[in-house]
């Protein structure tokens, strides 16, 4: 948060934004690779990828309140604005072009979604650290972190040139749930056509505020089994027919039996062990908070321990309750139910989870993330030129399916 959000500009319209959360997974990523540094080695890489479970929990929660703190808003939007949603799924155009590639099962975490921090978190809790969706997704995120936002700018200034559909809908679909890529893609309309300069912000703000809230849901329940289904159909045609490529059966067990993350029973010993680290990763969050933002420390450190309280009642539940229900969306529904306005516990929440920026949340997250990747870079390492040309077609699927939708949808209801 001391380095601050760096723009390198390439034209007028087309820039590169330096984010403070690619540092921190970067500098993770480096206090493990680094040689000379030995308090940063397997054991705390291991204690990292635990300890991201919960943290994913955080994430998750803070995205639900959102959710329900603006839920009137939603419901009031027009239909453009809502099925373009459906867009998202342009990303599943990818798949098998990714097995052509040779990727295995790593298609299902790289194309299910455009790879944001929800949907790592997703893929994290579901499959594990370990796993090969995991080791997908986070290609992508990363890949997309570096160049998601340039190319998203340049295929905008592109696409409104080229295909002849309505500034609006092109608006609609830069709304992608990354603040960075949707304000890319809006630039360049923008100085296309500046006299709808109002409408297109306020259309681009509030589809990014809609796949900001509900972008998770569509890839918990709708993208993610497309993916996992898609993935067992087309794998034979077009999947590897030789060794030399990522296995399929890379572990997962070393996540799936940590005692920071573990499914197993619920224990005293491990709600102590979820409150010592959910209390200091909500003080780090406050202090970066307070660095970034310069709001109270104090009111940010009583916005992450209610959203640690959550997070917690979420986790016991899915060990509680005897249905395969995953913690995150125990973890969901009661945000968005607390922050709905009306609410006795909505105002109380709202007051102090709102001087939190997700950025912040999502910095600290990602730092773990940067040391966990470290125990399996060699892995990571395979994904390599191949997973740039499959990210620029997830993104590139989901932006001009999502502007398809909402073009069409636009001449239907009569708003074009």
């Amino acid at each position: 948060m001391f380095i601050g959000v760096k723009e390198i500009k390439i034209t007028d319209t087309i820039s590169i934004l330096l984010l403070p959360l690619i540092y921190a997974l970067v500098m993770g990523l480096a206090l493990y690779l680094a040689k000379p540094i030995k308090f940063v080695g397997s054991k705390q890489s291991k204690v990292a990828e635990g300890a991201m479970v919960l943290f994913i929990g955080v994430l998750i929660c803070k995205l639900a309140i959102a959710s329900g703190q603006a839920i009137s808003s939603i419901f009031q939007v027009g239909p453009a604005l809502i099925l373009q949603q459906i867009g998202n799924l342009g990303t599943l155009l990818a798949l098998p072009i990714a097995l052509v590639f040779g990727f295995r099962r790593e298609v299902i975490g790289i194309t299910s979604s455009i790879c944001r921090e929800p949907n790592l978190g997703v893929i994290i809790d579901k499959y594990g650290f370990k796993s090969p969706e995991t080791r997908g997704v986070l290609a992508v995120f990363v890949i997309g972190s570096i160049l998601g936002t340039p190319f998203i700018s340049f295929l905008s200034s592109i696409s409104a040139s080229l295909i002849p559909m309505h500034p609006y809908a092109y608006a609609m679909a830069s709304g992608v749930g990354s603040a960075s890529m949707n304000a890319a893609a809006l630039a360049p309309l923008m100085h296309m056509f500046p006299s709808m300069a109002t409408q297109l912000e306020a259309f681009a703000g509030c589809s990014n505020l809609l796949s900001f809230c509900f972008g998770i849901y569509m890839c918990i329940f709708v993208s993610l089994p497309l993916a996992e289904r898609m993935y067992t159909w087309l794998s034979p045609l077009f999947g590897p027919k030789d060794e030399e490529t990522i296995d399929d059966d890379y572990a997962i067990e070393g996540v799936k039996h940590d005692k920071y993350a573990t499914t197993d029973d619920l224990t005293v010993g491990k709600l102590k062990r979820w409150a010592t680290f959910l209390v200091l990763f909500s003080f780090i969050v406050a202090v970066g908070n307070f660095i970034g933002y310069k709001t109270s420390i104090v009111d940010a450190f009583i916005g992450m321990l209610l959203i640690s309280i959550i997070t917690i009642i979420g986790m016991s539940l899915e060990r509680l309750i005897p249905w395969n229900i995953q913690s995150i969306i125990y973890i969901s529904l009661i945000g968005i139910f607390v922050a709905i306005p009306g609410v006795p516990t909505a105002d109380f929440l709202v007051k102090y989870v709102s001087q939190i920026d997700l950025t912040t949340i999502c910095t600290a997250f990602l730092a773990y993330v940067g040391i966990a990747i470290g125990n399996d870079w060699e892995e990571f390492k395979k994904i390599g030129w191949k997973g740039i040309i499959i990210t620029l077609i997830v993104i590139s699927g989901t932006y001009l399916c999502s502007a398809a939708i909402a073009h069409f949808t636009l001449i239907a209801t009569g708003m074009i």
